[in-house]
Order: C-alpha cells, then sequence, then structure tokens
C-alpha cells in the first residue's frame, strides 16, 4: 500500500468498506499501487492497468484498456 494514495480511501463516505476491499483485491495481483489523476490508479511494469474510483451512486474498478479485455461472459460494463 502507498501512503500517499490512503487519503483518497481515508476520504470515500459512502463506499469506504468497498473501497478498500477491491483495494485489497487490486493489491493481491501483485500491482504497484500509484495515485494518477487523483485518484489510486495500479500498474505492471510501469504501464497503468486499473482505477479505483467511487462516484455518488457506485464505485468501479475501471481497467484502462477495457475493451481489449475478452468478456466471454458478458460481466464488464
Amino acid at each position: 500500500m502507498n501512503p500517499k494514495v490512503d487519503f483518497y480511501f481515508n476520504k470515500a463516505s459512502k463506499w469506504q468498506t468497498e473501497l478498500e476491499q477491491l483495494r485489497i483485491i487490486v493489491l493481491d495481483c501483485g500491482l504497484t499501487e500509484e495515485l494518477k489523476w487523483g485518484v489510486p490508479c495500479y500498474t505492471f511494469q510501469n504501464s497503468n492497468v486499473v482505477l479505483i474510483h467511487d462516484f455518488k451512486e457506485y464505485c468501479a474498478v475501471l481497467f484502462v484498456k477495457g475493451a481489449l479485455l475478452n468478456d466471454s461472459h458478458g460481466i464488464l460494463i
């Protein structure tokens, strides 16, 4: 965990528990945690892979090149 990113998770009010769980899941994948564009960004070999972001009505994992992912089960939006 990158201490520079902690503020993002600490400031969340509505989705704090969910955001913290997403953070743990993403970090368990061996990605590096950074802060880019004011949100947590996770990288692999200096390439952006995924962002975690909270919105008013939901929180999300945003894949940087999500259109390139194989989604044979149709679960990604």
